[in-house]
């Protein structure tokens, strides 16, 4: 069977985790590739809200498998929580969620000097302050401990000892830095050791789990966290997430083949929104924007910030469908946009004295862009109930159209609400 995977097209929270809630019914495997407990996919059924941070979203349908692979960095106590968070919901992953053995573990100071570092005068990027640059930081110096190794010291704690001994040596000037009192080293041997534990049953080749899978025909869906313009190498740099966010992250973050990653879907909001620092060519700091963030609920779902928000940026949304290699696209929060008239799309940047269709490398490039924009009609008619593309009101779906138009890719969905049976399907050509 074709795998499906899912990629934002933005600056994260395109609303990915009801895109792959729904997409999931029809699937059997789901699995995390990059980021952490920093994301943050929201899925509302039954007027039933649940957040995921890390566990993949597909756990909410009780015959998939829910794989966390080797891209991901884990952080224990996160995981657990969202266990627990289940099974009061009466979900219960026994035997069907796996976390690679590769994976890195996210350790407690990760945390403490991700949260100091990001409070300091320096530079600030508007991280969720939860260690997932620390651990992949550590990763590539090759002082991270992976799943594989906190299961290895419940056998020999001594296995772990001495690059744990490097790496706190290491950062203790920044303890000191920071005015921070150092954790021990018996205090993290004993986490590791609790935890060690507490993860064995979970812990897998997830690589092989996914290719078997895919051999004897099961559906795979890969979730991506963030979105493409937060990527480490094809983002805003360096106000940008720590790992791979696009389709590019998934051969190296899961442990498949490029050419087994079939249709890939981006997200793109209805408008554009980003929770941190950085550049947002579009952002209203006025009333518009207060408009949007009120009526989308634009909070970060992990850290409660509110969201930056403007109009529909084009040009970006261009850039990534491109990057990703975008078969279909899904537009989300439509609904939003009821009552604003006009709305405005930007369809160019003005750099200077430069017009460009072309997304800029350089942040201060992207912080002096004045973006061109197309006025489109509004609408005022509601929307939350329509289920059939042909009873969207004419602006609705003109806006839609341009979309396409513009992007040269196919819209296969479009949601309409935040419950999960607010979607339009789109399955045959349009007039």
């Amino acid at each position: 069977m074709e795998s499906v995977a899912v990629v934002g097209l933005q600056w994260g929270d395109e609303g990915k985790g009801k895109i792959v809630d729904v997409l999931n019914a029809k699937c059997d495997i789901c699995v995390r590739y990059n980021g952490g407990a920093n994301a943050g996919h929201t899925v509302v059924t039954n007027n039933t809200e649940f957040i995921f941070h890390l566990l993949p979203t597909g756990l909410l349908h009780k015959s998939v498998i829910g794989v966390i692979g080797n891209g991901v960095v884990l952080d224990p106590e996160q995981f657990f929580a969202e266990i627990t968070q289940l099974k009061r919901i009466g979900i219960d992953v026994s035997g069907r969620l796996f976390v690679s053995e590769r994976a890195h573990i996210v350790l407690p100071f990760h945390k403490f000097l991700d949260g100091a570092r990001e409070s300091s005068a320096g530079l600030r990027i508007g991280t969720t302050k939860r260690g997932i640059g620390l651990s992949y930081a550590d990763k590539a110096l090759r002082y991270g401990l992976r799943a594989a190794d906190l299961v290895a010291a419940t056998r020999n704690i001594n296995s772990v000892r001495e690059i744990l001994r490097v790496n706190l040596a290491e950062k203790k000037p920044l303890f000191d830095s920071y005015g921070i009192t150092p954790i021990s080293e018996s205090e993290i041997l004993n986490w590791i050791r609790h935890y060690g534990k507490l993860l064995k049953p979970f812990v897998a080749d997830t690589s092989k789990l996914i290719r078997d899978g895919l051999a004897s025909g099961k559906r795979v869906l890969f979730e991506g966290a963030q979105g493409a313009l937060l990527d480490i190498d094809f983002g805003t740099y360096p106000y940008v997430t720590s790992s791979q966010t696009g389709v590019w992250g998934i051969a190296s973050g899961a442990g498949v083949l490029p050419k087994q990653i079939g249709r890939v879907y981006g997200v793109l909001k209805a408008y554009t929104t980003r929770v941190g620092e950085g550049p947002l060519p579009t952002e209203e700091r006025g009333k518009i924007g207060e408009r949007l963030r009120s009526a989308g609920g634009e909070y970060g779902a992990t850290t409660h910030r509110p969201r930056r928000c403007g109009w529909l940026d084009l040009v970006s949304a261009k850039y990534a469908a491109i990057l990703n290699g975008v078969d279909g696209l899904i537009v989300t929060k439509l609904d939003v946009l009821t009552g604003i008239s006009p709305l405005k799309v930007a369809i160019s940047y003005r750099i200077g004295n430069k017009t460009t269709n072309e997304f800029p490398v350089s942040t201060t490039d992207l912080e002096r862009v004045k973006p061109v924009y197309k006025d489109m009609a509004g609408w005022n008619e509601p929307i939350t109930k329509i289920r059939q593309f042909a009873d969207l009101p004419k602006a609705a779906s003109e806006y839609l159209r341009f979309i396409e138009e513009y992007l040269k890719v196919p819209i296969v969905m479009v949601s309409v609400g935040t419950e999960r049976e607010a979607i339009i399907k789109i399955k045959a050509k349009r007039k």
